[in-house]
């Protein structure tokens, strides 16, 4: 007899938790997994990482899938192994070998030419085998049945681009990148066009995100690790949500301003316009949403809403806190 399966208790959790994504698993698989050992009702991820691909993958938790949008115009770095000499159907190693190709001696100088030209904004034609939907389809449904699909090419800008001769794992002839890129960038197709103008074709063995916006690998934690922690010390893993807004001018509201802010109510200010503000109430400085200043006004964005704000100031203190930086108490500025 099967023994019935026991039911998670879902509860509600906040925060974000910077996951070392592991090798094999899809973003979603992922997510799903980390949901399960912190028991959470609610949760989402800031960009999907193919299943081979590792590295950082910021997951949100309740409130914060508010603020999940915030993050996918970051900037992404990555790390990648280009094997030269072999193209597949996919540009990584799932696919099957389509072309092969001699390799030229490379120096370093060759290389370091081709990573300046391809070095800027530019566009780009995104592959076959990614998620991106056509008339309500994947691409890669598409590719999988055999037919190849017009696809618009997208504006990306490659920021740094450093590569070396190397070998990879199975001792082929390869390029080690280290690429810091815009969102939208398919390392992949990055990967054939170096080949390309190495004189040659190639394909991905390995791809690993270092980092995403300010979110870097040293700071991540792996699902191996997570669940080997008691219960109450994995939830002291999530960063509090306000670290996806870091890059907001922070500002303080006493209490009859911020309770008028939560109800979606604009606050006059003295403030200059910023486009970008994040809101905290005076109790405990906790976040109360997004915001902008424009015209003398503080005008609410993303919004927590009470039942929120009052778990997160219950919840267990993560220990992976985000300090106010340069924080500006309004109430002052405020005018009825």
């Amino acid at each position: 007899m099967v023994a019935p399966r026991t039911r998670v208790q879902r509860r509600p959790v906040h925060g974000v938790l910077l996951l070392d994504k592991p090798l094999g698993l899809s973003s979603n698989q992922a997510l799903q997994k980390a949901k399960w050992l912190l028991c959470a009702e609610k949760a989402g991820h800031t960009g999907t990482l193919d299943p081979l691909a590792t590295g950082v993958l910021p997951l949100c938790f309740g409130a914060a899938t508010k603020f999940s949008q915030q993050h996918l115009d970051a900037h992404k770095r990555y790390q990648a192994v280009l094997r030269l000499g072999e193209a597949t159907a996919t540009g990584d190693a799932e696919g099957d070998v389509i072309a092969t190709a001699t390799v030229p001696a490379l120096t370093q100088a060759d290389l370091d030419a081709v990573a300046h030209r391809m070095t800027g904004k530019q566009l780009q034609v995104p592959p076959m085998y990614s998620a991106l939907k056509k008339d309500g389809k994947a691409l890669y449904e598409y590719a999988r049945a055999g037919e190849d699909v017009e696809r618009v090419p997208r504006s990306i800008e490659i920021f740094e681009l450093k590569m070396a001769s190397s070998l990879d794992a199975e001792g082929f002839s390869a390029i080690s990148i280290d690429a810091l890129c815009s969102k939208g960038t398919y390392i992949r197709t990055l990967g054939e066009e170096i080949a390309k103008a190495l004189g040659t074709v190639g394909h991905l063995r390995a791809l690993r995100r270092t980092q995403t916006g300010h979110f870097t690998q040293d700071q991540c934690i792996t699902l191996q690790e997570l669940e080997a922690l008691e219960p109450d010390q994995r939830e002291q893993r999530l960063h509090n949500v306000d670290v996806l807004l870091a890059d907001h001018t922070p500002v303080i509201l006493d209490s009859d301003n911020s309770a008028r802010f939560s109800s979606g109510m604009r606050r006059r200010t003295a403030l200059p316009d910023t486009a970008t503000v994040s809101v905290y109430g005076p109790t405990h400085h906790v976040l109360l949403g997004s915001a902008y200043i424009e015209g003398g006004e503080l005008i609410p964005q993303r919004l927590l809403n009470p039942q929120d704000i009052d778990q997160i100031q219950r919840q267990s203190a993560p220990t992976h806190t985000t300090p106010l930086r340069d924080c500006t108490a309004v109430q002052t500025f405020f005018k009825d």
